[in-house]
């Protein structure tokens, strides 16, 4: 006679002569599960792999996501949510509050405050992710040679470095962006880069002394591989983890950065439409119209929080040690 059939389960054996029941669903998943780690294509999933997933799963990340994401958008098309002209005054208007058509009312020259906040994100987008990448590339590259190559170079690295980190970066801001007169973002970029590249080629540096004394890096060498092999395949990618994320984070320290030397008159000048020139023009008028300081001031706190919140994410996906 046939054995009877189970659709609603399956047996396992329990490893002592026993048995139990397990659903379907279970039984698919122990039969797809392997030891190493790997999913059900046995194909083992990587640290990348492993930090999307928890990325899609943690609120923080989707959150700050969704807001950088908003602040892209409008940085490339701010004519979308808002159609005045940033640079359009009216005098008969200062200081007026909230309108029809202007809900955060004008400014001191009567210029429409919603239609300056709006064009000011693409100013403090720009700036900041052309500074951290310009700060990524020059710390990743010198600080990754250094800790690859050792001796000579790395001890005059770590003198540099120390030289840097001993200027004060917003007096250094004052100094240097005093004799600047272009109206444009590429010397505050340029100053940004300038002293906040030894932060990151420290981090490179340490993460590519621990990468390259691993086996498999040892095992390549060994085999004959050359050291530009070794850095571009075997070392940076497993490398690279830390200096993202301290980038991620940097980002929007480089956000308010550039709005705090744009409010000290150093950084952007008129007619750049900046949040830190913006909150510099009104906070002599902080009494009688408070809502010219308080939108400005608040997109970029919403915006450089957001950029922090993304950069702890990252932190915690790709911290093997947090999970």
């Amino acid at each position: 006679m046939p054995e009877p059939q189970q659709p609603e389960g399956a047996i396992a054996g329990t490893g002592m002569g026993g048995a139990m029941d397990l659903a379907v669903s279970e039984a698919t998943t122990l039969e797809g599960s392997r030891p190493d780690g790997s999913g059900p294509s046995g194909k083992p999933r990587s640290l990348w792999s492993d930090a999307w997933r928890d990325l899609r799963r943690n609120p923080v990340f989707i959150i700050s996501g969704l807001v950088i994401l908003f602040l892209v958008v409008i940085s490339l098309w701010p004519s979308l949510i808002a159609s005045g002209n940033p640079l359009k005054c009216d005098l008969s208007k200062a200081q007026e509050g909230s309108q029809p058509g202007h809900p955060f009312g004008f400014d001191g020259q009567g210029c429409d405050v919603y239609t300056r906040t709006v064009y000011g994100a693409r100013t403090s987008v720009t700036v900041g992710v052309c500074a951290t990448l310009g700060v990524a590339l020059l710390g990743s590259a010198l600080g990754g040679l250094a800790g690859f190559f050792g001796g000579f170079w790395d001890s005059l690295l770590s003198r540099l470095t120390d030289i840097f980190f001993a200027i004060p970066v917003v007096l250094g801001g004052l100094v240097l962006l005093s004799v600047v007169t272009s109206s444009t973002v590429w010397p505050v970029i340029g100053f940004m880069v300038l002293l906040g590249w030894p932060q990151i080629s420290r981090i490179a540096r340490g993460s590519v002394i621990t990468a390259k004394q691993n086996d498999y890096v040892q095992a390549a060498r060994a085999l004959g591989a050359s050291n530009s092999r070794l850095l571009l395949r075997h070392i940076t990618p497993n490398a690279v983890a830390p200096v993202i994320v301290v980038a991620t984070i940097a980002l929007g320290t480089y956000i308010s950065l550039e709005a705090t030397l744009s409010y000290l008159g150093v950084g952007l000048k008129p007619p750049t439409v900046s949040w830190g020139i913006d909150i510099s023009a009104a906070s002599a008028y902080i009494r009688n119209a408070p809502h010219m300081l308080l939108w400005p001031a608040g997109a970029l706190a919403i915006t450089v929080l957001a950029f922090i919140m993304l950069g702890d994410a990252v932190r915690d996906a790709l911290d093997p040690k947090l999970r």
